[in-house]
């Protein structure tokens, strides 16, 4: 069953310990706009499925992360959100599979799930429609020899 959350309020992630983050609900328009951007676009067609999905994160996340705690510098202060602080998050591996698993597989449920081929009622060919003509006439068999 899928549940509608109506509330779009923004709701915050235990993302590591001692790091959370504050997130805008994934939406549709979150989505749409993610795959716009520009460090998206701009992968060749080549690209593999790990860059695609990296890049994917992070301009979900550029979108999405409102706020955040637990997040410093290399001096160990406290930093406030920015994209560039956004892409270096999600440059750390533990941090990119949290975002994924907890925020991102949500939406990637359901896409999924909306791609996959629902199986025939009764047998393979129950649903299926004939795309060929028939047949004016029987074939002639074949000569031996």
């Amino acid at each position: 069953m899928l549940t509608l959350d109506l509330t779009n309020a923004p709701r915050w992630l235990d993302l590591l310990p001692g790091v959370r983050l504050k997130l805008r609900p994934l939406t549709t328009a979150l989505m749409v706009s993610a795959r716009a951007d520009p460090a998206v676009e701009a992968l060749p067609p080549e690209a593999t499925t790990e860059e695609l999905a990296l890049a994917m994160a992070k301009a979900v996340a550029r979108r999405a992360v409102l706020d955040w705690e637990g997040v410093g510098d290399a001096e160990g202060n406290l930093v406030g959100v920015t994209p560039e602080g956004i892409d270096a998050l999600l440059e750390i591996w533990p941090a990119f599979e949290a975002f994924q698993g907890a925020y991102l597989a949500k939406g990637l449920l359901l896409e999924q799930e909306k791609n996959a081929s629902s199986p025939s009622p009764n047998g393979p060919t129950v649903g299926a429609k004939a795309t060929a003509r028939r047949a004016r006439k029987s074939a002639r068999t074949a000569l031996q020899g």
